[in-house]
């Protein structure tokens, strides 16, 4: 049976990337988008990157974003399913968001069946064939002894370090992000492809590649990337079993 609200999916907000002056202002469009979904999301999955770095001590996390954290939290006492999925800027969330907004965290891609359609979502990052030299950093970045020595250092200094890499970092404003590379080339396509010749799934959806499409896949299937709220604006949305992507007009 159809829900008669909608669901929604957004990803790589990279909220603190360039700096403050520029991201606040990003923050505040954001927030203006979900104010105007509160009243007909049903769910919401927020697909990654939702910082531009985040990273949990034990006792501190990453100040800022008060307007975003503050609007999630209302969205979730009112009643939306919230669900968040980590990105290779903010993989390094630990169980902030699950005991402060009881929102659940997911590290890796998750099935999900909604309104009557099967759906495999995550964000993307080191999916599918090639791009080995991101696979081999992530293992680095996540190795739980890296993690704890990085805590040993003074938040002042970790995060600086942190971000300054995290700005080098070409997925928040790479050239390859404007272009599609072609169906031979795009690597979560090869990825959902490899899965289909083992399981059929209605819907893909991820970001991380920051350019908005729906691309037709064999066996029925699409291909979803959310875009981003850096040049786009865009979200995806689910109503009656069909997703759209949108933009959202400030």
């Amino acid at each position: 049976m159809l829900s008669n609200k909608k669901i929604y999916f957004a990803s790589d907000q990279h909220f603190g990337a360039e700096s403050s002056e520029k991201s606040i202002p990003r923050e505040k469009v954001f927030v203006s988008w979900l104010d105007s979904i509160k009243n007909d999301a049903e769910t919401l999955f927020l697909l990654g990157d939702l910082f531009d770095f985040w990273f949990e001590y034990k006792y501190v996390v990453p100040k800022g974003f008060v307007r975003v954290l503050g609007k999630l939290a209302e969205l979730k006492d009112a009643g939306v399913d919230i669900h968040f999925f980590v990105g290779n800027h903010d993989l390094w969330m630990k169980d902030y968001f699950e005991k402060e907004l009881n929102i659940p965290v997911y590290h890796e891609p998750k099935e999900f069946i909604l309104q009557g359609k099967t759906f495999l979502m995550g964000h993307g990052d080191g999916l599918g064939p090639g791009d080995k030299g991101y696979k081999f950093i992530k293992k680095i970045f996540t190795n739980p002894v890296c993690n704890w020595l990085f805590r040993w250092l003074h938040p002042d200094v970790g995060m600086s370090f942190a971000m300054y890499l995290s700005r080098e970092n070409k997925a928040v404003s790479g050239a390859e992000d404007v272009h599609f590379l072609g169906e031979d080339k795009e690597y979560l396509i090869l990825h959902c492809k490899e899965i289909l010749e083992q399981k059929h799934y209605d819907y893909f959806v991820f970001g991380h590649r920051h350019l908005p499409m729906i691309f037709d896949l064999p066996q029925n299937s699409k291909y979803v990337n959310t875009g981003d709220w850096i040049t786009y604006n865009t979200y995806g949305v689910l109503e009656n079993g069909e997703f759209k992507i949108k933009e959202f007009l400030k």
